[in-house]
């Protein structure tokens, strides 16, 4: 009687116990390691660009964890009730519950439109192929790029048929070059651009942001250039932010930066805005990697994490992301994960996010309208396995 009391006491006591994946720790060491070696000579002008914006910032590896293969089935699923204020990875549905009833009058015809995927990671390998997936279709193989290009600075234009990347062309520079996404009609945009701290990013309107490199302790100017002009015309902004990554507002009127404050909010011509609050680099929450902003800017998609942590060590694009806040307020905006970890988010054009979360053994993309509401999940093919998304488009 004693022994089988003992083995039930066993048995309770091992299901109780939490499972710690070390892959994911072990993984993130080793990207680290590969985009540092990846672009260790663009380091001395990262440190000079860190210390005029107030922060220390040293080499980021792109250390989203490894996809897995997605075998778990596409659901559609109807909104859940507005959430509140609260930390994105809250959710309202419980972990491994169907999706929630109810209906939506908000964004009744909304949907995910065509996604745009690269490498998560640096591997070695010389090149690697982009893919587009839209649900309910096959992914597409696209063209090939250096693999830190394809992982590190690649920008997909708004209406999903340009891409603009950065080649070296040494000293610490780069040539920004576009080409169709299939790899027909490449082009040569402009040389002598920085290849770290700003990656070209397109307006809604085709034009690029870019930031001429100088030489070491110079500061770099910011322009926008018309990648539709015959003589590929820039205009210069007069102010020389000290920043670093940007992302562009769909209706055209915002850029946003990583600065000393966080995140600063700019206008076309370089002028500051705001400051997005509650980001403080000696408080609770600061964020060096910013991912997406909405089509008024009025909210970003942003990896966040405790000052002095790991997470803050590394200074390279990064895409992952771990809240949504309001940019006006600083206040987390809840999503409906289902208690499932969040890892990547993009606005659409209509104000609506594709959100992607680690599903079973996959990952799936949700569609939530800009109340907060799910529309509707599909799980990513496996054939996206160890690949990050890049960009949404209509």
């Amino acid at each position: 009687m004693n022994d089988q009391r003992l083995r039930l006491d066993l048995t309770d006591l091992a299901e109780e116990v939490t499972v710690v994946d070390l892959r994911d720790r072990t993984l993130r060491t080793s990207r680290r390691l590969g985009i540092q070696r990846a672009v260790a000579t663009s380091a001395a002008a990262l440190v000079l660009i860190a210390a005029a914006a107030g922060t220390a910032f040293a080499i980021r590896p792109d250390q989203s964890p490894a996809p897995l293969p997605a075998d778990t089935p596409s659901v559609t699923a109807t909104p859940t009730p507005t959430p509140s204020a609260t930390p994105s990875t809250s959710t309202s549905d419980a972990p491994g519950s169907p999706p929630s009833s109810g209906s939506t009058t908000n964004t009744p015809t909304a949907k995910i439109g065509k996604l745009f995927y690269g490498p998560a990671e640096i591997t070695g390998a010389q090149n690697a192929n982009l893919r587009s997936w839209r649900p309910g279709d096959n992914p597409v193989r696209l063209l090939a790029l250096p693999e830190l290009a394809a992982v590190g600075n690649v920008s997909v234009s708004p209406d999903g048929q340009r891409l603009a990347w950065m080649e070296d062309d040494g000293d610490a520079r780069s040539t920004v070059v576009t080409a169709n996404v299939d790899g027909s009609n490449k082009q040569t945009m402009r040389s002598g651009v920085d290849r770290s701290c700003v990656t070209p990013i397109w307006s809604p309107d085709g034009h690029l942001l870019f930031r001429e490199a100088k030489a070491m302790g110079e500061p770099g100017r910011y322009g926008v250039l018309d990648t539709r002009s015959a003589k590929k015309n820039v205009r210069w902004w007069a102010a020389e932010p000290s920043a670093c990554h940007a992302l562009w507002s769909a209706d055209g009127g915002t850029i946003a930066m990583n600065t000393s404050t966080g995140v600063t909010l700019f206008d076309t011509d370089g002028k500051r805005k705001r400051d997005v609050p509650g980001l403080d680099s000696s408080g609770t929450w600061w964020s060096s990697h910013i991912a997406s902003l909405s089509p008024d800017g009025d909210r970003i998609a942003l990896y966040r994490y405790h000052p002095g942590s790991e997470d803050g060590r590394d200074v390279g694009r990064f895409l992952q992301a771990s809240a949504v806040l309001d940019t006006r307020s600083g206040k987390p905006f809840e999503l409906p994960l289902g208690g499932r970890t969040l890892r990547q988010v993009y606005f659409q054009a209509d104000g609506s996010m594709v959100v992607r979360v680690q599903a079973g053994s996959g990952f799936a993309v949700l569609l939530v309208d800009e109340d907060g509401r799910k529309i509707s999940e599909t799980a990513e093919p496996a054939a996206l396995k160890g690949m990050q998304i890049l960009a949404v488009v209509a």
